[in-house]
Order: structure tokens, then sequence, then C-alpha cells
């Protein structure tokens, strides 16, 4: 688990490799790519250059940010196009989608969930998963766009109600509807966890 108390460094971004049908999921995806890069903070994602994936980058380096993408070499032809891979600030090509994962999750010091389908899902759920087993403590985020994740809340409250999620305190994402808000309150949530683990070494110290 990367070392908080120093701030976020870099964000995830989970989204669809497709537009969606509302046109306020891509607009949502420029409008976290700028935010990401004004607050000068390096975008890591799953390397597709379509639909949202696209946008998000899109957004963070026409603002002039810094982008990592990270993408299967079988998905390349896929999900984006070899020339749009090349404006990336770098470019890391896995040999399949657990490495690509893995590689994600070692690189963010927060996760962002926009629109997407299954495979955003998957990837958000799996961060999910590793915070209930106490594997990290890093923000995690779902960009609620007019009201896209509510489903999923709706399903996690049913879950935790009928007693499956065992450690619901180490899963709690925060749910945010407008862009704007999302990187203050990562920001707000990694400083608050720096200081309680601080607050905890403390008072081992003077055992």
């Amino acid at each position: 688990m990367s070392d908080q108390s120093h701030s976020i460094q870099s964000i995830c971004v989970y989204c669809g490799s497709r537009p969606g049908r509302d046109t306020a999921y891509m607009a949502a995806g420029r409008a976290l790519g700028k935010e990401i890069a004004e607050y000068g903070l390096r975008l890591v994602y799953g390397g597709g250059t379509k639909g949202i994936m696209g946008a998000v980058a899109s957004g963070v380096l026409s603002n002039g940010g810094q982008v990592t993408g990270i993408i299967p070499e079988f998905l390349i032809d896929m999900e984006a196009t070899r020339h749009s891979l090349g404006q990336l600030n770098e470019l890391i090509v896995t040999p399949d989608m657990h490495a690509r994962k893995h590689l994600m999750f070692e690189r963010s010091d927060a996760f962002v969930a926009l629109p997407g389908g299954i495979g955003t899902l998957e990837e958000i759920v799996e961060i999910m998963t590793w915070a209930q087993l106490a594997r990290h403590e890093k923000p995690m985020v779902f960009a609620n766009i007019k009201g896209f994740w509510d489903p999923m809340m709706e399903l996690m409250k049913h879950m935790t109600d009928e007693g499956f999620v065992h450690t619901a305190h180490r899963v709690q994402p925060l749910v945010i509807d407008d862009i704007s808000g999302i990187i203050p309150a990562i920001m707000a949530q990694a400083a608050e966890l720096a200081a309680d683990r601080e607050g905890e070494d403390a008072v081992i110290s003077k055992m």
C-alpha cells in the first residue's frame, strides 16, 4: 500500500470503452480528465482511446496532464488505435488482463468508477473486495453521473443488510454526483486516513 500521508499523486479511472447512450457520460469523462490535470495528478487507466476511456485521457492530455495507459496486447485494436496510443505519456502493454489490473492497482493512489459495463463493474468490485480483505485503504469513488450507479448502491445495501458484507466498515466507497467534487473528496479522505494512522502510531509509541 502506498503512503498517502504525502497526498494523492495518481488516480485510476475505470470506465466504458463505449460512449454510452447519454452524452453526459462522455462529458463527465472529459471533465474528470481536466480535473485530474488541473490538480497536477497522473491518470492511470486501461489504455483505451475510444468511448469514455478516450474522453478521460483526452481531457487530461488536452490540459497538460500526464497519462499512463495499461493495456493487454489483445485489446489494443479493440479498445484503441495504435496512433492514439502514441499520444500517451506512458504506455504499458501487458500479456493479459490479470497483469493489467495488478499494475493499475500498484500505480494508483485512488480509484474512480465512471459509467461503464461489465468490465468496469468487475474492476471496481475487485478493488472493493481487496479493501474488504484489508489489502488497501485507498479511496474509492463511484462517479454517479445521472444516477448511473444507484442500482449498485442498492445492491450493496441489500448485501450488507443480509449479512454478506462482513467488514462493511472497510468497504465504504464515496458516491459523488458532481465531477468537480471527486478529487477534493479523495484528497480529504486520504488526509483523514493518514491522520488516523499517525494517531495510532503515536498511541503505540507511548505504550
